[in-house]
């Protein structure tokens, strides 16, 4: 993994492998006066912690500016940039609700990671999942890292919510005993691209999707790579993961798209 200077005042991230490295965080810029009484300071802790757990995997370059908003029709990431070019997320939370902001943040943070654009929409629903895959990893390793440094000195205590937010979304939407990925895809083939955000669905997939990031995180770096050959021209799944494996960078990172591919049973 490259090694890069820290955008906003150093952070040293102790829970990644290996040397600890300093790494380009987003500068994260939280819209004031609209939380419900939650302070943008403690606001900006959290998803700076959020962003800590996943951004460094996903060797991001240059770094960005995100300009975080209220949203109370569901958060979502806009398409247009602002003024200076800072990615525009929106929010639908408020208060002090911490494992909320986590976890829509980090979905967020994903579609970021994956180069999110206009265009076909045919396998949008695999974005989304990664996106879904994307939070219960980042809520899991907060809980690991607010027990040793948390973002808010006096709530310690506070960082198991995280995981247990995460596990009750898994617990909801449990993955069917002996069914595999390519018994799934088989039965959901057709259907898939009709409502992206399916939830319950996402969070089946996601579940079974989470154990290879977090064997190895490094694998974030490898969603980059997702959108590059993204146009309107609708294509199947099978040519979308084979055009995302052709534009990976390294051997570890098609081999992990090769296992996608093998696991969904495409024939490819």
């Amino acid at each position: 993994m490259g090694r890069f200077l820290m955008l906003l005042a150093p952070l040293l991230l102790p829970n990644l492998s290996g040397d600890i490295q300093r790494h380009i965080l987003p500068k994260i810029i939280v819209t004031p006066h609209i939380w419900s009484g939650a302070s943008v300071s403690n606001i900006e802790l959290v998803l700076q912690s959020t962003a800590r757990q996943i951004w460094p995997y996903a060797e991001q370059s240059p770094p960005c500016t995100i300009q975080v908003d209220r949203s109370r029709t569901g958060p979502i990431v806009l398409y247009r940039r602002g003024s200076k070019g800072e990615y525009l997320v929106r929010l639908d939370t408020q208060k002090q609700y911490w494992c909320q902001y986590a976890f829509q943040f980090a979905h967020e943070l994903c579609h970021i990671i994956c180069g999110y654009k206009k265009g076909d929409r045919s396998n949008l629903w695999f974005e989304e999942t990664l996106c879904e895959t994307a939070s219960l990893f980042v809520l899991r390793k907060m809980t690991k890292e607010w027990k040793i440094d948390p973002s808010f000195p006096d709530w310690k205590s506070y960082g198991v919510e995280f995981a247990k937010y995460a596990q009750n979304r898994i617990n909801q939407h449990t993955w069917p005993d002996n069914l595999t990925l390519a018994q799934w895809y088989a039965q959901k083939k057709h259907t898939l691209n009709e409502d992206p955000t399916n939830r319950p669905r996402n969070v089946r997939l996601a579940s079974q999707l989470l154990q290879h990031f977090e064997e190895d995180p490094s694998l974030w770096a490898t969603c980059s790579f997702i959108n590059h050959k993204k146009t309107d021209q609708e294509v199947d799944f099978s040519t979308y993961l084979l055009d995302w494996k052709d534009n990976c960078q390294t051997s570890q990172q098609k081999d992990f798209v090769q296992l996608l591919i093998l696991s969904f049973g495409l024939d490819v």
